[in-house]
């Protein structure tokens, strides 16, 4: 039966070199990072935004992103282990059965926490290079969806965020979890955020509104959230806290943000409505 399905046994490691672990969470992590810097290099350019401020526009981006991200699963996940073992929030090391550390890589990273991270290093970002705030999170929320692509792959990867189990033709067998078809949940969120940064991006290029008003904002945060929620109803539950529970912890943490997305996109088509009329 299993020959009907997609077998999907991929090992997350790529390599491993002294005890050092090179995994593919990481390399697609970093590089969905590097490409949404490179597309922002275009953007910052046609936008007039100096070299300087892009060029450490990564360095705020990653911090914000990773410690967010840490921070969210702690604390949103499983803040009974983490409040226990502080030093593994930031440290890619575990304490074994032994009582002794070992190199583990970070298990763990919360896409809701890292959206909270980036903005606000965002905000100290802005401040320091004296660029509009609204200004800077247009521009990196047309990106947004792209850096969303990678995680998701990345998340394929490791055989994590899974779906529950069906019997549709193109269901995949991760094999490191168990021998059961299911919705391959991160590839339903890679290929919507790779349709939604394809479509944010075309009306940018289209020139549509102006970076700085909250409208590509909006719009990005708006349907990724939207299709968070969605596909959170097929996949298998995080943690166990969630069981029975009506919508799960990534929805209810999605519903802000879909509010949020909403208001900026509002704000900015009445914003325009009042400049055409000037």
């Amino acid at each position: 039966m299993s020959l009907l399905y997609i077998n999907w046994n991929v090992n997350p490691e790529i390599v491993n070199i002294l005890g050092v672990s090179v995994k593919y969470y990481g390399l697609l992590f970093l590089s969905g990072l590097v490409l949404c810097f490179n597309i922002l290099k275009m953007i910052y350019k046609k936008e007039n935004l100096s070299t300087q401020a892009h060029d450490a526009l990564f360095s705020y981006a990653l911090i914000g992103i990773f410690a967010g991200a840490r921070l969210g699963h702690c604390i949103f996940y499983d803040f009974d282990y983490y409040s226990q073992h502080p030093l593994e929030i930031f440290l890619p090391i575990q304490r074994g059965p032994d009582g002794a550390y070992h190199f583990t890589g970070f298990a763990g990273l919360a896409s809701h926490g890292g959206g909270i991270g980036l903005m606000i290093m965002l905000l100290i970002y802005a401040r320091k290079f004296k660029i509009p705030l609204m200004t800077v999170l247009d521009a990196i929320a047309i990106v947004l969806p792209l850096g969303g692509v990678f995680i998701r792959l990345a998340n394929l990867m490791n055989s994590e965020i899974i779906g529950v189990p069906t019997n549709v033709p193109w269901a995949f067998i991760f094999h490191q979890v168990d021998d059961l078809p299911r919705h391959p949940a991160q590839l339903y969120e890679a290929i919507s955020y790779l349709i939604i940064f394809l479509f944010v991006y075309l009306i940018y290029k289209k020139d549509i509104f102006k970076i700085g008003k909250g409208f590509y904002f909006g719009i990005s945060i708006l349907l990724i959230f939207i299709m968070r929620i969605l596909i959170e109803f097929i996949k298998v539950d995080q943690v166990e806290f969630e069981h029975g529970m009506s919508l799960n912890m990534g929805q209810l943490l999605s519903i802000p943000f879909v509010l949020l997305g909403l208001f900026f996109i509002i704000k900015s088509i009445l914003d325009k409505g009042k400049m055409k009329t000037l």
